[in-house]
């Protein structure tokens, strides 16, 4: 049995007091060890780290970038075996995790064109004789926390923007789902960046809590459930670090009587049920604006549902593979149960689904609640399975207000051939990304990524400009060459321009 550990200053190393077990889905064996790090750990990645970054972020940008441009030749040659080794340990059918990769990949393309983004601002002539110029300059280290949904693209939209200005990283990703973070890390050492400057950690708590308190550590970034990543930002900013915590979700789908109902069935299977809705913006509320939109849109769905395949991660016909582990597969199902207790019509029922010589696998069903409430435990709170849920709206204000007044603010959609209803609804709704006729409405690279309320904990969002924001902070100078003579007396008022 293979044993995944640390990659610390440029060199692997899988001798620890504690292991955890890394489980293959598909078929609920334990196929691997992870390494559980302690501080002791993280402190050797921090000392490597100090040692690297001064000459990293020496490196002039076009360098820095001639690195992004060889690391993703790279990844892009190992597509197949990084798609293989992240399927075989968190249950997404290969080519989910082959997207998995490439949305992570566009974020390293943004980054190679980091020498454009880091150009400053320059006022000649501010004053007399004064100019001013300011530029952005890297944190020092910085870290990020993953979640074991997103092993590759969460990775490389943190590392790569962080890397990219200037700074040393210290991933510390999924215990659950470990091998393709590293494996990623020694292609960037492949691809020419020095030792220390990525460095993956692996363990739990312990692990985290050790980021958290160290130091040394500048920034933290984070994406989990929102109770963890409203401890973490708590945590991190009481040790005076720059923090950026994304947190859960339940993420509406508005379908207005005049939408395609095809295309929005087509819509809501990739968006509900892909990667066994373990995603932050998967869409598992479909709100049908009234009765006869709501009762056509079921009578769709139903059929639809039923040609859903579920299968391994390997089967190239499958929707959909196993969730990650039996303890959420358990917490799924636990859902499914609540929701028929607290009176929601179960439509379509997931629960006990087994796959033919994989009967100990971590497989859910595709499952449909209809007439689901929001004084509803399984509405207010995410299930992050391939459970579907209609909460009927009378009307389009009522719409509007259910994501709106929901605890969570990461994403939602509107499906409607109406301009101005769209218009309206992207102005108004309180929510943090917006999709019009685009069920999962995750910006592109050189956008940002980033959801409102217990979404999202801090002031930055992830990737675009506002990524490069986060890793750096900005320096302002102001300065004067005098022509050698001295003329007049000092001055005691504040210096202005005018």
């Amino acid at each position: 049995m293979d044993d995944i550990g640390h990659l610390i200053a440029g060199a692997t190393g899988t001798k620890a007091a504690r292991y955890g077990d890394v489980f293959d889905p598909n078929s609920g064996k334990v196929q691997k060890r992870v390494v559980l790090g302690t501080k002791a750990d993280l402190d050797q990645a921090v000392a490597a780290a100090q040692a690297a970054q001064p000459g990293w972020a020496a490196t002039n940008p076009q360098r820095r970038a001639r690195v992004m441009f060889r690391f993703k030749e790279l990844v892009e040659r190992d597509m197949d075996k990084l798609a293989h080794v992240l399927s075989s340990e968190h249950g997404k059918v290969i080519a989910d995790s082959r997207g998995d990769i490439q949305r992570g990949l566009e974020v390293i393309e943004f980054c190679c064109g980091i020498p454009h983004v880091l150009k400053g601002e320059f006022t000649l002539g501010a004053g007399p004789g004064i100019d001013v110029w300011s530029f952005r300059q890297p944190l020092g280290i910085g870290a990020g926390i993953t979640p074991f949904n997103f092993p590759a693209m969460i990775p490389l939209w943190m590392s790569g923007v962080a890397i990219a200005t200037g700074n040393a990283f210290i991933l510390k990703p999924s215990e659950r789902d470990p091998s393709v973070p590293v494996m990623l890390a020694e292609l960037f050492k492949e691809a020419g960046l020095p030792d220390g400057i990525l460095q993956v950690v692996q363990g739990d708590k312990e692990m985290v809590d050790a980021i958290l308190d160290h130091p040394a550590i500048s920034a933290v970034s984070f994406v989990g459930s929102s109770d963890i990543a409203h401890y973490v930002y708590s945590r991190g900013v009481a040790a005076g670090k720059r923090v950026q915590a994304m947190g859960g979700a339940k993420n509406h789908g508005i379908v207005m009587p005049d939408a395609d109902l095809d295309q929005v069935v087509n819509d809501l299977a990739g968006a509900a049920f892909g990667s066994a809705g373990e995603r932050c913006m998967a869409l598992p509320v479909v709100v049908p604006v009234g009765e006869d939109t709501a009762e056509r849109l079921k009578a769709k769905l139903i059929p639809a549902i039923a040609a859903l395949r579920v299968g391994v991660s390997t089967d190239p016909d499958a929707h959909y593979g196993p969730v990650v582990t039996a303890a959420h597969k358990a917490k799924i199902e636990s859902y499914i149960q609540m929701g028929v207790d607290e009176g929601a019509e179960l439509v379509v029922d997931g629960r006990g689904f087994t796959l033919q010589g994989h009967e100990q696998g971590f497989y859910v069903g595709p499952t449909l609640f209809d007439h689901v409430t929001t004084a509803m435990t399984t509405y207010q709170e995410e299930i992050f399975g391939p459970v579907l849920q209609i909460v009927r709206a009378k009307n389009f204000e009522e719409a509007v207000a259910l994501p709106s007044k929901h605890q969570y603010g990461n994403g939602v959609a509107i499906f409607t051939r109406n301009g101005h209803a769209a218009r309206e609804f992207a102005s108004r709704v309180n929510v943090g990304m917006v999709g019009i006729n685009v069920p999962i409405p995750v910006p592109v690279a050189y956008h940002s990524f980033g959801g409102w309320k217990r979404s999202a904990f801090g002031d930055t969002n992830q990737h675009g400009m506002e990524g490069v924001k986060f890793w750096t902070r900005v320096k302002t100078v102001t300065g004067r060459w005098p022509d050698g003579s001295v003329q007049g007396d000092s001055s005691f008022v504040i210096p202005t321009m005018g």
